[in-house]
């Protein structure tokens, strides 16, 4: 990875300051076959950040796979980080068998209205049309909305840009 990014798994210690970005959406179950969608958004926020201090990027995954012993510490640690982020990268590639993303509708609901979400819904994922309301919802907030995984980063980006 850059230099140019710091990464904060879920439960670290939150930074105190400089732009971020939370990486929310679907997580794949521990020891499923499906692999995640965050290191390419990784890849991505690192060749697109060209800020003069490093983006800290913080993601619900945990470091090494080691899940939280106790639910509400994983909860506690996303909503504090949520509510921290410049911006609320959401990324949502809805497949109701191995990525139904249910904890992630209440979370933009949450989060739509605070002006640093930014919703990224790809229409050739399995099921587009679970993503209708989320999308809706967006418009009447004036959330950017994405298809694509680099413009969805591209929006967050440009909202890190203004809120930092």
């Amino acid at each position: 990875m850059s230099d140019n990014l710091r990464i904060v798994w879920a439960r670290e210690t939150l930074p105190v300051e400089g732009p971020s970005v939370f990486l929310a959406g679907p997580t794949p179950r521990l020891g499923g076959d499906v692999e995640s969608w965050r290191p390419a958004a990784l890849e991505e926020l690192a060749a697109q950040w060209t800020g003069e201090q490093p983006l800290t990027v913080l993601t619900p995954e945990s470091r090494g796979g080691k899940r939280a012993k106790c639910y509400d510490d994983q909860v506690e640690w996303e909503t504090d980080a949520r509510a921290q982020a410049s911006a609320i990268m959401f990324w949502i590639p809805r497949d109701l068998a191995v990525l139904p993303g249910f904890t992630t509708n209440v979370e933009f609901g949450l989060d739509a209205p605070t002006g640093r979400a930014v919703l990224g819904c790809p229409p050739d994922c399995p099921n587009p049309e679970r993503n209708r309301y989320l999308i809706y919802v967006a418009r009447r907030h004036g959330v950017p909305v994405c298809e694509s995984l680099v413009d969805t980063v591209t929006a967050a980006l440009e909202l890190v840009s203004t809120t930092s």
